[in-house]
């Protein structure tokens, strides 16, 4: 099997990663790995899309780590490759980060993922289903018992109600953006700042005011799911407890939170089979939702991260059950030929 990780460039990869994680499992079992990034697409006048992928000796790595820094070497070549050739497109780049500073690379794996799939590469997740889900708003289309009261709008006044009904503790954040990155809590402390707060934000877009869970202080709960279900080895779930440094209401690990252990109960497993459907309708194989109490607070469909870590604390391997299911779909679409779409392949 040769698998295509995309990314948002190779300088702000790292050895940790998850999709580093994912790879470095794949070539451990004999497979050939390239990566891709925006800039290596190119539609032919024939019509053929081909890439200039970054591929991996292949060969016996001592770690992940030794993989990595062999990822980034010397031995690591770039080679132009019809697209047609690759089996599976791992689409793991995060829009937000580009759609600043390089906004024609933000969809550049969604766009370019259409054509591969269109060529019989099975690319997870679908995207056409990751095109609808380029900002939060994709997040308002999951059951509502299943997610905190939200307000999504560019006008001061709906926010100040919005704020009022709620006591004067909400969640402030972007539209679209990742890592916790614009996010505001608004209390009876700081009230006084509400406008710079939304001032700041409503500059790149629209503002989302969510109800404020209690339930956070505890931190909140990255859960993996796979195949719309919950990823887990022998009753051992992929998860882990994000918990925010004191002078900081995010718990995104990149944002100064701390990893924890955490047992999976009732509570998350409902929330988890409350959103299943959508997920397995839009084809998203692998995600990465975010739970305070029993309300998801995100959905990660692009680049769920921290796969690394929920492996070390649960002490088995969540990239194996991963790997062995995209080895799966292959199989399924080698016996199937034609049969199945992208968006149904990618959660069979």
């Amino acid at each position: 099997m040769l698998i295509a990780f995309f990314v948002n460039d190779m300088e702000r990869e790292f050895a940790g990663y998850t999709t580093t994680v994912l790879a470095h499992q794949a070539a451990s079992r004999g497979h050939r790995v390239c990566y891709l990034t925006p800039s290596d697409f190119v539609l032919r006048p024939d019509d053929t899309l081909w890439v200039h992928g970054r591929f991996m000796p292949q060969k016996k790595y001592k770690d992940r780590q030794d993989f990595f820094d062999t990822m980034n070497g010397k031995t690591a070549k770039v080679e132009p490759l019809d697209m047609a050739e690759i089996d599976v497109l791992m689409l793991r780049s995060d829009p937000s980060l580009d759609a600043q500073a390089m906004p024609w690379a933000a969809e550049a794996g969604i766009l370019f993922g259409r054509e591969a799939a269109k060529r019989g590469v099975i690319v997870l997740n679908d995207p056409d289903s990751l095109g609808r889900a380029i900002n939060k708003l994709y997040f308002q289309s999951f059951p509502v018992e299943a997610r905190a009261e939200t307000l999504i709008t560019r006008h001061d006044d709906d926010i100040k109600a919005f704020a009022k009904k709620h006591g004067g503790q909400i969640i402030l954040k972007p539209l679209q953006g990742s890592g916790g990155t614009g996010v505001f809590k608004l209390d009876p402390k700081n009230k006084a700042n509400l406008n710079q707060m939304i001032e700041a934000i409503g500059r790149d877009g629209y503002v989302i005011a969510q109800a404020y869970v209690p339930a956070a202080k505890k931190g909140d709960i990255r859960f993996f799911l796979m195949n719309g279900r919950p990823l887990e080895i022998d009753g051992k779930y992929a998860a882990l407890r994000r918990v925010q440094s004191k002078d900081d209401i995010r718990s995104n690990i990149h944002a100064g939170g701390t990893a924890e252990a955490v047992e999976i109960g009732e509570t998350e497993l409902k929330v988890a089979e409350l959103i299943r459907p959508k997920l397995v309708a839009d084809g998203m194989f692998l995600v990465g939702i975010d739970i305070v109490g029993d309300k998801i607070l995100e959905v990660n469909v692009f680049s769920p991260g921290n796969l690394g870590s929920c492996s070390t604390m649960a002490g088995v391997d969540f990239s194996v059950p991963i790997i062995d299911a995209i080895e799966r779909k292959v199989a399924i679409k080698a016996q199937y030929a034609q049969d199945f779409d992208n968006r149904h392949l990618a959660t069979l």
